[in-house]
């Protein structure tokens, strides 16, 4: 379990906002969590909810204009991310901070070698030479499980599996020995199989590494799975976050509880059956000035409506952000 004392990356009052044709979207929204030594943060929510926006604003990824970060501190190694320029920022992203993308055939470039994209980062942040940097390269991709390594370094990106492309990418995240690592849905188009080998590649790189974890997705079995703490994500805000268990056995969002509900069931009075959240989520024209969830909640109320709810400890390491009061675990509601 991680060092619960030690936050290597604090994110307070995070706010980012795209300019768009048809007026602002306020993507995120006062924003604000941390993450410990050696933890892994799984960050859950439907697509739109603010996730990967949330992470690409704190280092600085996004394309300005449209998107423009207008509030917040993101604190790492004593410096503040949103105040670096952009000659800084890069000596972070990649050496410091690590991240592996969704989709590793249109992140991996394709008239590059995978050994040529594995050294650079070692070239940049490290400043190796070619022959350090492609002993390195070899041994980080024996470390994330392709065999041959050493010869593999001249295939190019269309020459692996998508597994192994993945893996690549973990390499290339992995060279510099990062402190903190942000995987944005990185199993997402693959199959179980290779999806089940990439998890217990990160468990395993986890332990020997000791590296701080955020893990972006919508699967909340594999959340259930690898993560320490939850934050789940609606409306380009925080509406809960608790420790893994404490979210799976007492979720006091109705957000998180209708999230849990669509869940595939094997056994018991829904097995087969699947359930929706009826509704879309909402088009952020401009700062939230009521509950995001209140057009699809079941429990709304009038206040709901016309107050925004700030998060709230319901239990130790547990906040949400409602104005409900649902009942514990163990009592049947939700």
């Amino acid at each position: 379990m991680p060092d619960g004392s030690v936050p290597v990356l604090e994110v307070e009052g995070l706010t980012t906002v795209f300019r768009t044709r048809s007026g602002a979207v306020h993507a995120v929204n006062d924003v604000s969590f941390d993450l410990r030594a050696g933890e892994l943060l799984g960050v859950v929510g439907e697509s739109g909810s603010g996730k990967s926006v949330t992470m690409m604003s704190l280092l600085g990824l996004l394309p300005r204009p449209p998107a423009e970060v207008r509030g917040g501190r993101v604190s790492f190694e004593g410096a503040d991310l949103l105040t670096l320029g952009e000659e800084r920022l890069r000596s972070v992203r990649g050496g410091r901070i690590g991240i592996v993308f969704q989709d590793p055939m249109t992140s991996l470039n394709p008239v590059f070698t995978v050994g040529f994209q594995i050294m650079e980062p070692l070239r940049r942040h490290l400043g190796m030479t070619g022959a350090q940097a492609r002993n390195r390269a070899a041994g980080l991709l024996e470390l994330v499980g392709i065999p041959d390594a050493a010869r593999r370094l001249a295939d190019f990106p269309h020459q692996f599996s998508g597994g192994q492309r993945q893996r690549v990418m973990i390499a290339i995240a992995l060279a510099c020995e990062p402190k903190v690592l942000i995987a944005d849905e990185p199993t997402t188009a693959l199959d179980v199989t290779i999806q089940a080998q990439i998890l217990e590649l990160v468990r395993d790189l986890r332990r020997k590494l000791g590296m701080a974890i955020v893990w972006i997705t919508h699967d909340l079995g594999v959340i259930a799975g690898i993560a320490d703490r939850v934050m789940v994500m609606y409306g380009g805000q925080v509406v809960e976050q608790a420790p893994v268990r404490a979210l799976f056995a007492d979720p006091r969002h109705p957000y998180t509880r209708a999230l849990l509900g669509t869940v595939p069931q094997l056994r018991g009075r829904r097995a087969g059956r699947l359930r929706t959240i009826e509704g879309q989520p909402p088009i952020l024209r401009a700062p939230p000035a009521s509950c995001p969830f209140a057009p699809r909640c079941a429990h709304v109320t009038e206040r709901c409506r016309r107050e925004n709810p700030r998060r709230r400890p319901v239990a130790p390491g547990h906040d949400v952000a409602c104005h409900w009061s649902p009942p514990g675990a163990g009592d049947g509601d939700g």
